[in-house]
């Protein structure tokens, strides 16, 4: 009988991780390290000290210059990075406006970097996954590509985009042993959510949303990430998967202040 016990190892695998300098994508860059990946740290801001800090728990990292907004940064980078077995995209921005109230600039830079920033990275790793014959794409959606609220329109678009166009990629690609998955948050600890920590009733309304009644810790996004980045994984593709606490299994609303 085949041994199990390794079907989470990464040795020998290299992730690329952008969004490493923080938050969600800094602890998937450290659980991925822990498992045996060699993990290049990607972000506008932060990534060298993510790499400094897996080398100091005596793992393989590096940071690497990378722009999600800007096509030839992401080509250069791949052409220096070589070929990966797995990318790992976690940044996002939000704008909190009524749809009403959203102006074409804030609509665009959402849109840029929450859909067309995966794009850029999809199309450029996505093809040397696919001439490589393998690798493993975790992208972040969130709840919001399901359900929304006030003031989340534009983001909840983005993130509906990018859940179809990880499934659209799964499809794709599925042939060539390229495997595509997005995580889907609920509410999570992360700079991203600042303005709702500094309010307490909304803070306290996201919480007791969740049926654990809390918030979520960015470390907790590590257990997904290393389980659809290995073996453990390996028919899984084009899915949805939800760590949100159980937000979507339970009914409630609450409409926060804009």
């Amino acid at each position: 009988m085949r041994d199990f016990s390794q079907i989470f190892s990464l040795d020998g695998k290299t992730a690329l991780v952008v969004g490493a300098g923080r938050g969600i994508g800094h602890a998937a860059a450290l659980g991925l390290a822990d498992f045996g990946s060699r993990v290049l740290c990607a972000d506008i801001d932060g990534a060298e000290d993510t790499a400094s800090e897996i080398s100091s728990r005596g793992g393989a990292a590096e940071s690497v210059a990378l722009d999600m907004l800007d096509p030839d940064s992401i080509r250069e980078t791949a052409g220096r990075v070589g070929a990966v077995d797995v990318l790992v995209s976690s940044p996002s921005i939000n704008v909190r406006k009524r749809l009403l109230d959203v102006t074409d600039e804030e609509f665009d830079r959402v849109i840029d970097l929450n859909m067309k920033g995966n794009l850029r990275l999809m199309r450029v790793f996505g093809e040397r996954m696919r001439q490589q014959g393998g690798g493993s794409i975790i992208l972040f959606s969130s709840i919001r590509a399901t359900v929304v609220e006030p003031g989340q329109g534009v983001y909840a678009a983005t993130k509906a985009g990018t859940l179809q166009m990880a499934r659209a990629l799964a499809s794709e690609l599925g042939e060539d042993g390229v495997r595509v998955n997005a995580i889907a948050p609920g509410v999570v600890d992360t700079p991203l959510t600042q303005k709702i920590k500094d309010d307490p009733e909304w803070y306290e309304a996201y919480a007791s949303k969740s049926v654990l009644g809390r918030w979520a810790e960015p470390e907790e996004f590590v257990g997904p990430v290393v389980y659809l980045a290995s073996e453990a994984s390996s028919y899984v593709t084009g899915s949805y998967m939800l760590v949100d606490g159980g937000w979507t299994a339970a009914d409630g609303r609450f409409e926060p202040p804009l």
